[in-house]
């Protein structure tokens, strides 16, 4: 057992300093090393031997996508955690590195108010992350946290929608698909929307897990790559077949019935699983609404998230499948569902997307 070893990359004296100063503060993490840009980071690698970096997008000399790209052909599966401004190009740029190779990214901190308030952010968001990538390969035990509560227990927790019990049915014909997502899910989504006929014949609900701008421009990105729109989810939005709708950074999205059509709505309600949006919130909407008729599916994430609301859709008849371990960034959201019993079928990413327009069609002609 050791510390997992940090290298912090930034061109700012000042966020290299919050951020190591934020991580020293756990005994299992060590940074052994800063970065004023990709250069130097790329020299300090192999002297270092770091577990992960953290890289500024914005650098000179070369900035964190020509580091990300170079460090990649030499280090395939070190870890790097983008360290992204809170804007839309920050949101852009993060999504351009997620494509490239990135794990995953955190935003930084503004306008928070103190120093002391930035690297409690910071600490926040980076630390359980880190762990997550790189426990396994420092020997440690991620902490008893991570582990889910059972099912019933965990339920109490929210308000009941007042359904009974009810078989899920093979047979049933989906009137919606309803998708959580989190670590890995930008490329996760990349790689199954383009799957989908611009006829698929109902609508699909997404909770990713991002803040406000990033989720604006996934969805322009799915749209560009796929046959079908996706847009985000702001209030108001009529549910179609062959559209979907992604929930707004900083935004619970739950839908709503309004006459024959069901519209999209947005509140920022209390954080759960210290997500907004979650995707416990959106599936216990769906639940109430369509009851048997919801396809859910879990895909790559950290924590727990869609734990509870995939029992919402299971009690109500409705049918669950998760991503498997193997084709995950994190198993984390679809392993806590799988081992709660909650999942007909655990398959790969490439399988998924097949699974859903299958599942989608049942009574169609």
């Amino acid at each position: 057992m050791r510390n997992i070893r940090v290298l912090v990359v930034d061109d700012s004296v000042v966020v290299r300093k919050i951020v190591t100063d934020s991580l020293s503060v756990d005994p299992e993490i060590e940074v052994v090393g800063v970065a004023a840009n990709g250069k130097i980071a790329l020299a300090k690698i192999p002297q270092l031997n770091p577990d992960i970096l953290t890289l500024d997008i914005e650098m000179p000399e070369m900035d964190g996508i020509e580091t990300l790209v170079e460090v990649r052909k030499i280090y395939p599966t070190l870890p790097i955690i983008m360290f992204s401004t809170l804007t839309e190009r920050g949101g852009a740029k993060t999504l351009e590195a997620l494509s490239l190779g990135a794990t995953d990214y955190v935003t930084k901190p503004a306008n928070v108010g103190s120093v002391s308030i930035a690297m409690q952010r910071v600490r926040d968001e980076l630390v359980p992350k880190i762990k997550t990538f790189c426990s396994e390969k420092a020997g440690l035990k991620l902490s008893p946290k991570t582990k889910p509560e059972p099912v019933s227990k965990a339920k109490t927790i929210v308000k009941k929608i007042f359904k009974p019990k009810v078989a899920p049915s093979f047979s049933n014909k989906i009137d919606i698909v309803a998708i959580g997502v989190s670590t890995g899910g930008p490329n996760a989504l990349a790689d199954l929307f383009p799957i989908f006929p611009k006829d698929f014949p109902v609508p699909i609900v997404i909770v990713q897990h991002m803040p406000p701008f990033f989720t604006k421009l996934l969805a322009e990105r799915l749209t560009s790559k796929s046959n079908i729109v996706v847009e985000e989810g702001t209030a108001g939005h009529t549910l179609e077949p062959g559209k979907a709708w992604i929930a707004p950074g900083d935004f619970h999205m739950v839908l709503e019935r309004n006459g024959t059509s069901v519209k999209t709505k947005t509140n920022q309600d209390p954080p759960e699983n210290s997500c907004r949006p979650a995707v416990d919130v959106l599936f216990r909407s769906v639940a109430s609404l369509y009851g048997s008729n919801v396809l859910s599916v879990i895909l790559t994430g950290m924590g727990q998230d869609g734990l509870i609301g995939c029992e919402y859709i299971k009690d109500a008849g409705g049918r669950v499948i998760v991503q498997d371990e193997n084709s995950s960034v994190v198993w984390g959201m679809p392993g806590f569902v799988a081992k709660a019993g909650l999942a007909e079928k655990v398959l790969p990413l490439n399988q998924i997307g097949q699974e859903i327009i299958r599942i989608a069609n049942i009574g169609r002609a």
